[in-house]
């Protein structure tokens, strides 16, 4: 499924953009909203290489610990380190 702005969907409420060769990834609105008050993110680790559906990130809520996977093979090039604070 897509929508507005680039986005591609999976069943696992993730969205990714591509653009210039580069995957951004993150979670739905509807999950972040599912989650609740989030308490601890596992974040990637740079550099390392990925396969279509591997668990690559963590985020733990007052409700639910939930797995990110990888939307697509490839390499983790960067983090969003503003997550750990905010």
């Amino acid at each position: 499924m897509s929508a507005g702005d680039g986005l591609l969907f999976s069943v696992d409420h993730e969205w990714i953009r591509l653009a210039d060769g580069i995957a951004r990834v993150g979670i739905t609105d509807f999950a972040q909203d599912a989650l609740g008050d989030v308490v601890f993110i596992q974040m990637p680790t740079l550099g390392q290489e990925v396969q279509l559906g591997d668990a690559v990130s963590e985020v733990e809520s007052t409700k639910s610990v939930s797995d990110i996977y990888a939307p697509l093979a490839g390499q983790i090039v960067s983090v969003n380190e503003n997550l750990e604070s905010n």
